[in-house]
């Protein structure tokens, strides 16, 4: 029963006990991932960004850092409240400079226009969505032809939390996510082993085919 009520934490944090903790885990074991991740979308000064499930803003303060052109922007779209909140008080000078937006919402609904985004990045977020196309053709729909997205996660600690009960309900497989993707517009979809300081973790690719 715990580690159902856990999975629903880490899926959608609540400002509770739960939730808390659930921050706690993301802003310990999340940082490497979500800096990797920017890293690997290679942010051009100037490029929209889009990060999904930002969680506690880990990953927006390391995108932003990066966009110091005038027409470099960072959008950000988590499900959680409490995530939102907390992310929009780490960012609240980028926020207010209009250099950062951040959203409240669903992957399913995206509240940005058509071919908008240079650039976007995810970190143990794909699990949570209720379907993996409808998100994966959203995604799509807002990003340039020839946009990147890459997405990180740490594979071996993901089957460890799966095995102990917590996700196993989930399309947590990464073979899952990327069939989907190819199903729903993205091209050259690869999962590729990455090191970063000594740390090994595997990286999605997918690029945005508009032909």
């Amino acid at each position: 029963m715990f580690a159902e009520w856990f999975s629903r934490q880490l899926a959608k944090p609540t400002h509770s006990l739960l939730g808390w903790v659930a921050k706690k885990l993301f802003e310990r074991n999340n940082r490497f991932l979500e800096e990797s991740a920017v890293k690997l979308c290679d942010i051009q000064p100037g490029n929209v960004v889009l990060e999904l499930g930002f969680g506690p803003g880990l990953g927006l303060q390391e995108a932003a850092r990066r966009l110091t052109q005038p027409g470099g922007k960072l959008y950000g779209l988590d499900i959680s409240e409490y995530m939102y909140n907390t992310a929009s008080e780490r960012l609240q000078a980028d926020i207010q400079s209009g250099k950062v937006t951040l959203f409240l919402g669903s992957v399913e609904q995206i509240p940005l226009a058509d071919n908008a985004v240079d650039k976007v990045y995810h970190c143990n977020c794909y699990y949570f969505w209720p379907d993996l196309r409808a998100g994966s053709r959203e995604i799509h729909r807002v990003m340039k032809p020839g946009a990147l997205m890459v997405t990180t996660l740490h594979l071996e600690a993901l089957q460890r939390v799966v095995a102990s009960g917590v996700l196993k309900d989930t399309n947590w497989q990464p073979e899952l996510y990327m069939e989907a993707l190819s199903e729903t517009g993205f091209v050259d979809v690869r999962m590729e082993e990455q090191q970063d300081n000594e740390r090994s973790f595997k990286a999605v690719f997918a690029t945005a085919n508009k032909a």
